[in-house]
């Protein structure tokens, strides 16, 4: 679990501006973070089939993102 001040943390390192809170980039990172974390978790415990469905289902959400945030930059470049 993220605690709040890691999610604060991640906030502040990946925000494009002050008030941003919720940009691609901050959702990616929060994202990663708790990958990383399940990661570790299913590591010690192999059999947990419900948290590696989850984990699955953020990798994706991850990877969604990530196409979108390349999509994005490419918009910007050619304008």
């Amino acid at each position: 679990m993220i605690t709040k001040e890691v999610k604060q943390e991640i906030i502040k390192k990946n925000a494009q501006s002050d008030n941003d809170t919720g940009s691609t980039a901050i959702q990616i990172a929060l994202l990663t973070k708790r990958i990383a974390e399940i990661s570790e978790h299913l590591k010690k415990f192999k059999k947990d089939n419900h948290s590696r469905k989850g984990l699955l289902k953020l990798v994706s959400q991850r990877k969604r993102l990530e196409k979108y945030m390349k999509r994005q930059k490419r918009v910007v470049t050619h304008l």
